[in-house]
């Protein structure tokens, strides 16, 4: 078992893979560096296994699957995410681990957005959309995360062995930090410096499809963690387009006694009851979610028990 885990997707870096290893090494020199390669056809691989890494291979392509593959396969006291792009800065790992060592901190996100981030990247949509999802994100969940999308993150066992890993691509930070908040898990902030990609490198980040799949994601993971809020929603937005049609149709009736418009009073009439519906699943489906956080919390505690058990062999 590792006492620091650095974990590095990897996609085509060939470029800063090789200074991002060095910079990890020399930052955290008890750590081991796992570069996962997703693919890659500039030999990101093997750059990164002459730097020191330990190199690994996933097939399968997308962020959301080379973390799945890391968090099942990789065993720690505490891990570092960071991506292999060299926009995030080793200096800060030290202080983020001990958060998750000494702190008991479950998750440590590295904020670029109180930061350089926005004079950095030079994307302005990228910038908007982080704004809107930190927005989002901490508006339904009633917290005041700093840095929702960031990739330089810091994690304990807990977290790590816990997480149930849904997405496939870079949608996977918004779940990761969903996850946390719901769970009631320890999240703290270390403020970080952000420097855009060197010239030359290319982002893997689709500004519309990624932030389309970002935002898919909010409204799927708050329908999950929160279904009384969103079927809620859904009912009183059934109401009032029921009430919207239904007002006509019974002004006219006040005023002539007669019903012109029956397919119209009917339609009304099943749109409430899809609105009654709604209400009463999203009320039952609460109910199941309070008993998955229930379950959750024996979770972490066998979990806790593992890590211990693992401690004591190792020595």
């Amino acid at each position: 078992m590792d006492h620091i885990a650095v974990l590095v997707p990897c996609y085509n870096e060939a470029q800063t893979i090789a200074k991002v290893v060095a910079d990890w090494r020399q930052a955290l020199p008890e750590a081991t560096v796992y570069v996962y390669d997703n693919n890659s056809t500039d030999g990101t691989g093997e750059i990164a296994r002459k730097a020191g890494a330990v190199v690994r291979q996933e097939y399968m392509q997308g962020k959301g699957n080379v973390i799945r593959r890391m968090f099942r396969e990789i065993d720690a006291e505490a891990y570092i995410m960071v991506d292999g792009d060299d926009t995030y800065p080793a200096q800060y790992g030290r202080e983020m681990v001990n958060l998750v060592l000494e702190r008991h901190a479950d998750m440590v996100v590295g904020d670029r957005l109180s930061s350089t981030y926005f004079q950095e990247n030079k994307r302005p949509f990228h910038n908007f959309g982080n704004s809107l999802v930190r927005w989002g994100i901490n508006t339904l969940f009633r917290a005041d995360v700093k840095d929702i999308m960031t990739g330089y993150r810091a994690f304990s066992y807990s977290f790590v062995k816990t997480f149930p890993v849904l997405s496939k691509g870079f949608e996977i930070e918004t779940e990761m930090t969903i996850h946390a908040l719901d769970k009631n898990m320890y999240i703290e902030s270390v403020v970080i410096e952000y420097r855009d990609r060197p010239e030359g490198s290319q982002s893997k980040l689709n500004t519309y499809s990624d932030g389309l799949r970002v935002i898919g994601t909010i409204v799927r993971l708050s329908k999950n963690y929160r279904p009384f809020m969103f079927f809620s929603a859904l009912a009183l937005l059934l109401l009032i387009l029921a009430l919207v049609f239904f007002i006509p149709v019974l002004a006219t009736y006040i005023r002539t006694g007669r019903v012109p418009n029956f397919p119209t009073l009917i339609v009304c009439g099943f749109t409430v009851i899809a609105a009654l519906q709604a209400f009463f699943s999203g009320m039952q489906l609460q109910t199941m979610t309070q008993k998955n956080r229930q379950d959750f919390e024996m979770e972490l505690h066998r979990c806790e028990d593992r890590l211990r058990t693992r401690l004591r062999e190792d020595r």
